[in-house]
């Protein structure tokens, strides 16, 4: 786990703690995207309907069969995928403003600042 990561399990241990509800939904999110970008993609090319394990082509026996390892992103990885979370934030915000949505966009952008503690 990264040093990133590690702040921010640390940062929603908090703010659950302090209740602070919007603070640990932009958290979580930031973690099921770290969580998303480790998940393994599946790096055998032959389409699962050709593979043949048993009577049901693609089919996979025994407990544990189907898991796959997730892969250890390195700090630069993690900090790109906070990056790209903030990013979207300030994005959506600037589309948000152009609709006259000021206070929704506002909103966003107190979110991309906290992502920005996470990329200092």
């Amino acid at each position: 786990m990264s040093n990133v990561e590690a702040r921010v399990r640390e940062d929603l241990a908090a703010a659950l703690r302090a209740r602070d509800k919007d603070t640990a939904r932009v958290l979580r999110t930031v973690l099921s995207a770290i969580a998303n970008a480790e998940a393994q993609p599946d790096v055998d090319d032959t389409p699962l309907s050709l593979r043949s394990e048993g009577a049901i082509a693609g089919a996979v026996s025994g407990l544990g069969a189907a898991d796959v390892a997730r892969r250890e992103l390195d700090p630069d990885a993690v900090r790109a995928v906070v990056a790209g979370e903030r990013d979207e934030r300030l994005t959506a915000a600037d589309d948000l403003d152009a609709r006259g949505a000021g206070d929704a966009a506002g909103a966003l952008r107190a979110e991309a600042a906290l992502l920005e503690r996470y990329l200092e």
